[in-house]
């Protein structure tokens, strides 16, 4: 996207029918650091990938609880992701205070959506430059939305947002059929594999992400670093078990066939013979 004549104003509208300035916000959330969520019918599972703008720096926190059942995951602008998690807090707590009841996951999705809203059409106003992905639990089972910075929310059974997102997705949607019955240990599971697709190469460890989990006589919370990291010691173990198990059984045989002249020399060219055969392959 470039710069043109009509991205000046946020109620600018082009001729084609667009909005620069919400694009350019939309735009903003794919820049951000990848989060993830999930969801099963009792538990949601947020997790998030915490990059630091230098080595002699902390990273910015990404996951924020909201309440005892909701909790919320962030790409984009860290500051504006920072103020929209202390409005549904505090619309929690009121809720909370007035009814006497935890506030509904999708009322309270609503609300934020109209939030962001409004700064789509007011022309002193800028759109929020984050996407939250909230994840609770209330008496209609578990849910997971995704809030845009247009305005829109969306409900998924799984999803990504932010940068090389694209990998985790299709991780999910090859994954997502199985997410309705999964146990807490199997989304987490999930969780962090696809959290380790958006690394492109680079090793996860428990110190460049977090996990949070909320579920069925669960309250949101997030896991510390050294469980993390035991999860992960689980998942990667199997991973780097699985590529040796399928050795080629038949070059020792191809070797056999080969007559009467190379097992003269066998004893002697067995080794380098077991070394050029896949390349042969």
């Amino acid at each position: 996207m470039f710069r043109n004549q009509y991205d000046t104003d946020v109620t600018t509208w082009s001729p084609t029918g667009r909005l620069f300035q919400v694009e350019y916000s939309m735009e903003a959330v794919k820049q951000g650091s990848a989060a993830i969520g999930l969801r099963s019918k009792t538990h949601v599972v947020l997790a998030c990938v915490n990059k630091a703008n230098s080595e002699l720096s902390s990273h910015q926190k990404k996951i924020f609880k909201v309440d005892d059942h909701i909790g919320v995951a962030i790409a984009g602008l860290t500051a504006d992701g920072r103020v929209l998690s202390r409005y549904m807090r505090s619309e929690a707590i009121n809720h909370s205070f007035t009814y006497e009841s935890p506030l509904p996951v999708g009322r309270l999705v609503v609300q934020l959506a109209d939030k962001a809203q409004v700064c789509t059409q007011r022309s002193w106003k800028r759109p929020y430059g984050v996407g939250l992905l909230v994840g609770g639990l209330d008496e209609s089972g578990a849910h997971l939305y995704y809030n845009c910075p247009s305005g829109n929310y969306f409900e998924y059974q799984a999803f990504a947002i932010g940068s090389r997102s694209q990998a985790a997705k299709t991780y999910l949607e090859r994954r997502f059929e199985n997410f309705t019955n999964s146990s807490r240990e199997d989304l987490i599971k999930d969780a962090l594999i696809a959290t380790r697709e958006t690394l492109q190469g680079e090793k996860l460890k428990s110190s460049i992400c977090t996990v949070s989990v909320v579920g069925v006589g669960e309250p949101f919370h997030i896991l510390d670093q050294e469980t993390v990291q035991q999860l992960i010691d689980t998942f990667e173990l199997v991973t780097e078990e699985e590529p040796p198990a399928p050795e080629p059984s038949s070059e020792p045989a191809a070797a056999d066939q080969g007559g009467a002249e190379q097992a003269a020399g066998a004893e002697q060219g067995a080794a380098p013979d077991e070394g050029v055969a896949p390349m042969d392959i």
